[in-house]
């Protein structure tokens, strides 16, 4: 039989066949199918051909193999019979377990967090992307230990896991580790400062921040480009978007605000990924408004809106901070079924049923944000002297001009403006 252990994760990424396992333990919240076909979305986005999906009934786990020694071994003859060199559990694995099934199944083993850490390590595009990505990857395999660790030494590539196995040198090892991620952490702490000047000066412009969030693979890519005209990576692709991209839009009433697309959440999100991925996430912490883009036409929507609003909290994000739901994929949903959402979404302040593929809605939340931004502009009369030009070009940059009179000498302008514009207004 072929299996993992002797190939490199190059081999891995260009096909290699995985088995993936969900250990049913009763989640009332979720649809096991499609948390079985959610996880092999995430092997399918590392390249990984998914032979086949088992779902193992739980009832008590096992210490040391999660499921029971029957299930081991019919999990085992799966294996040799699909040719797999890796097998994907779709639950958290203790380095005991995972050893464990390593040896049972004669085939490489990682839990999802494992899954998700490698996903992130591929598509990490910018440097910091990949410091975050790595100190995430080093705080996890920290206690496993799974192979060697000579890689630190290289410059960037290889800090994945689906290659070969070693357990050489581990004080070592984990002396490296905790120097490396010594390392990682002040150059992050670094990135944070610069991230935060960068906000400063956002802030005294002051232009309005509009951070999409949302479950990964709900849309939020395909909404911005829309919004923005942009052409960031938007594919039906779990993780398609790691680093924040942040484009300047006009809106009703608003001259210029910022919106950000972030990294999708998933339910489970590693903890070290959520620590490593701070200086990112402050873009939403810190944003005027979150659009909250869901899947609808996905059968588990209400889970993920939970996990999305259990990492929010996690990250620090007020429960103050104005936000809505985007009710995405509208396309995707036959003819009663998208009714239903429309009606749904009609009769709440809160959300707007949209497909950021089609347009269909689009327009709806684009007045939406804006009514949500200008809701704490009050209304003002201005009056300008005829000739000051400029005065009146800061207005409508800034505000909502909603009447206009000329009398030849003066100018009377009724405006809607947030009261820190009204106040830079009367200090040119």
């Amino acid at each position: 039989m072929t299996t993992g252990f002797n190939r490199d994760r190059d081999e891995f990424a260009r096909g290699g066949r995985a088995l993936v396992v969900l250990p049913d333990q009763g989640d009332a919240h979720r649809d096991a199918d499609a948390r079985l076909a959610e996880t092999a979305g995430l092997a399918a986005a590392i390249g990984l051909v998914v032979a086949d999906k088992l779902a193992f009934r739980v009832r008590a786990p096992k210490p040391a193999t999660l499921i029971g020694s029957g299930q081991v071994e019919q999990l085992a003859v799966h294996v040799r019979q699909e040719d797999a060199g890796l097998v994907v559990f779709d639950a958290s694995l203790t380095p005991v377990q995972q050893r464990n099934l390593e040896t049972a199944l004669e085939a490489k083993v990682i839990d999802r967090t494992g899954l998700i850490l490698e996903i992130f390590g591929e598509r990490a595009a910018t440097a910091e992307g990949r410091l975050q990505v790595e100190l995430a990857h080093l705080d996890y395999q920290a206690g496993r230990l799974v192979r060697s660790w000579t890689h630190l030494e290289r410059q960037r590539g290889g800090f994945g896991f689906l290659g070969g196995p070693g357990e050489t040198q581990i004080e070592a090892d984990r002396r490296l580790i905790r120097d490396r991620m010594a390392r990682l952490r002040r150059e992050l702490e670094q990135v944070s400062r610069t991230r935060g000047l960068h906000r400063e000066r956002r802030q005294r412009a002051p232009w309005p921040v509009i951070a999409l969030v949302g479950y990964t693979n709900a849309g939020k890519s395909t909404l911005f480009n829309r919004l923005t005209g942009a052409h960031v990576m938007a594919e039906n692709l779990l993780f398609a978007t790691l680093d924040p991209t942040l484009r300047q839009i006009s809106l009703p009433g608003i001259d210029k605000a910022i919106l950000s697309d972030t990294v999708g959440f998933v339910s489970d999100l590693p903890t070290q990924l959520v620590a490593a991925f701070k200086a990112t996430l402050e873009e939403v912490v810190s944003a005027d408004l979150l659009i909250h883009v869901r899947d609808i036409a996905h059968p588990d929507t209400e889970a993920q809106r939970s996990d999305v609003e259990a990492v929010l909290t996690e990250i620090g994000v007020s429960s103050t901070t104005p936000r809505f739901e985007a009710w995405n994929k509208l396309d995707l949903l036959d003819g009663e079924r998208h009714e239903d959402a429309t009606v749904d979404a009609g009769r709440r302040d809160d959300v707007v049923a949209i497909s950021a593929l089609t347009g269909e809605g689009v327009d709806a939340l684009i007045e939406q944000v804006a009514a949500k931004l200008t809701a704490a502009h009050r209304r003002y009369w201005i009056t300008l002297d005829a000739g000051d030009g400029a005065g009146a070009a800061w207005l409508h940059a800034h505000g909502e001009v909603l009447g206009h009179s000329d009398d030849g000498l003066e100018s009377q302008y009724e405006v809607r403006l947030a009261e820190r514009d009204y106040e830079r207004f009367l200090q040119r």
